[in-house]
């Protein structure tokens, strides 16, 4: 047992265990370098334990109870009965695995593991208080160290997550139950996910989102076909409206909400997730002990060596803004760790992807038609919908296309957006095309495998050469 104050050093220190923190730690102890990982919560932070990894095994199974609840056509009938408390229990099952994973990585690297909340007391030192009564704290003096503290879901007014009814995303993804009725505030990807995860487990889902349709910042079209999917599954959007307050009934719950012109609206629900976005978790560190600077919304600025303003102090993932993705906190881990043991690391990366779990999914990549037109690049385009691809059909989901954008002069690929199924899995290659620096060409003489949805890839750059076979050529 630790009592009172000591002191220890170590060249690197790592706040937050998540997939930044945990990769910095990892590839920092492999150059060579003594190493401490300080983790207050869980290894693996949000993204394994309330974030990536419990929300895709929910999609999973929601996703296979709507599948065979809905295979009348191909000859099966079938009425599944979802024991939501099971689901849980093999969802915690899958998050333990890969936690108790990512800490036997690290000690397997001889990275010194560290439990409780670290704060700076100067820009060399920080204290870490241990956790449980009498158990203390001491003091860590470093050379350099990593803030990779992650993010929080973002509280609205008069929605207090304290409260039993009110849901954050990562008591979405702790239920026990499935509520009748849920009303879900927030229409962005964490919204867009979980409402159409419980419209398959059987809720009656309603939305309130303030702005004119779901997935703001993706192409009308892409959205589109999210949308429509999603209301095929009962959904109600209520788009315009912002959540102003709620209160219990004998019954329940009533949400309101509110119009920019004043005009109210009331939903009876049982559960009401909010899912307006995440906040940085920087208020906790006493960043200005280290002189660290942060911006007005508290996230922590970096160049693309991922320092700070405070050159050996570094900060990687969701605490230093966007882009907010696991792979983006990952690949920004290991450059500050290469940075710090000397080598000539950045984040020179071409393009970073991002996918949506939503049904069906979205991946993209790079540039769109008119950021790329922005950017002076002279855009051609090329496309294949999923309803003219065989595979797609012989799975039954033919929602969606493939769309590349690349330059005409010089046939680079530039971008591509991705909504139809196994998305998140398709928008790699393009990803790989974009860091090779490859043509469109490149990807349409690429022989791909058949019958594949990765055919509709190479269909969409030969349509970008107006060679397409199996689609109309634009």
């Amino acid at each position: 047992m630790v009592v009172g104050d000591i002191a220890t050093g170590t060249d690197v220190l790592i706040i937050g265990a998540g997939p930044g923190g945990y990769v910095a730690a990892i590839r920092a102890a492999q150059k060579g370098l003594d190493t401490t990982l300080v983790e207050r919560d869980s290894y693996g932070g949000t993204c394994l334990n309330v974030g990536c990894i419990p929300s895709k095994a929910f999609i999973t199974a929601a996703d296979l109870a709507d599948e065979v609840s809905n295979a009348e056509h191909m000859g099966i009938s079938a009425d599944p009965a979802v024991e939501m408390a099971t689901m849980t229990e093999w969802k915690d099952g899958v998050v333990d695995q890969l936690t108790s994973g990512v800490e036997k990585l690290c000690k397997a690297n001889q990275v010194n593991l560290l439990k409780g909340t670290a704060t700076f007391a100067d820009e060399n030192k920080v204290r870490v208080a241990h956790g449980g009564e009498g158990q203390g704290s001491e003091s860590i003096e470093f050379k350099h160290a990593i803030i990779a503290t992650g993010s929080r879901p973002i509280q609205i007014p008069n929605f207090a997550y304290a409260d039993e009814p009110v849901w954050s995303s990562t008591d979405a993804l702790a239920a026990t139950e499935v509520p009748d009725k849920l009303v879900v505030v927030g229409a962005g990807y964490i919204g867009m996910e979980l409402s159409t995860t419980f419209a398959k487990l059987g809720s009656d889902v309603t939305v309130i989102e303030m702005l004119d349709d779901v997935l703001p910042g993706y192409e009308d079209d892409v959205s589109r076909i999210v949308r429509k999917r999603a209301e095929s599954l009962g959904i109600e959007f209520n788009f315009g409206e912002g959540a102003s307050g709620w209160e219990e009934t004998d019954d329940g719950i009533v949400v309101t909400s509110e119009t920019e012109d004043g005009e109210e609206s009331s939903y009876e629900a049982d559960k009401v997730l909010v899912a307006v976005g995440r906040s940085p978790v920087s208020d906790t560190l006493e960043l200005e002990n280290a002189g660290v600077e942060t911006d007005d919304r508290g996230f922590i600025t970096t160049d693309d060596r991922t320092r700070t303003n405070v050159d050996h102090i570094h900060a990687v993932g969701d605490v230093a803004g966007e882009p907010m993705l696991a792979h983006a906190a990952s690949k920004e881990g290991i450059v500050a760790a290469e940075v710090i043991a000397g080598e000539p690391a950045a984040m020179d990366v071409q393009a970073i992807p991002a996918a949506v779990f939503t049904d069906p999914e979205i991946g993209t990549v790079g540039l769109t038609e008119a950021e790329a037109a922005d950017n002076g690049f002279e855009p051609v385009v090329g496309e294949m919908p999923f309803r003219a691809s065989g595979r797609a059909l012989t799975t039954g989901h033919t929602d969606g296309f493939v769309r590349i954008v690349a330059d005409e002069p010089t046939g680079f690929v530039l971008g591509a957006q991705i909504v139809g199924p196994e998305a998140s899995e398709l928008i790699a290659e393009v990803t790989l095309a974009i860091e090779l620096g490859a043509t469109i060409e490149d990807i349409a003489s690429t022989v791909h495998t058949h019958p594949t949805l990765a055919e509709a890839v190479m269909e969409a750059a030969e349509n970008a050469q107006g060679q397409a076979i199996h689609t109309l050529n634009r």
